[in-house]
C-alpha cells in the first residue's frame, strides 16, 4: 500500500472540486423550480377553495 502525504491528498481534492461542474448552479435551478411549482399550485388551487357565505 502507497503512502501519500497530506498535501499530496488536498491538492487531488482541490483539483477534484475544480472538475465538478455545474453543481451550484444545478441546485439553484432545482430550488427555483420546486418553490415555483408550489407558487404555481397554491394560485391554481385557491380558485377551487368553497366561499361560504
Amino acid at each position: 500500500m502507497q503512502h501519500i502525504s497530506h498535501a499530496d491528498r488536498l491538492a487531488a481534492a482541490t483539483t477534484a472540486a475544480e472538475q465538478q461542474g455545474p453543481g451550484n448552479l444545478l441546485r439553484i435551478v432545482l430550488i427555483v423550480m420546486v418553490v415555483g411549482c408550489v407558487l404555481t399550485a397554491w394560485f391554481l388551487l385557491r380558485g377551487y377553495k368553497q366561499k361560504d357565505d
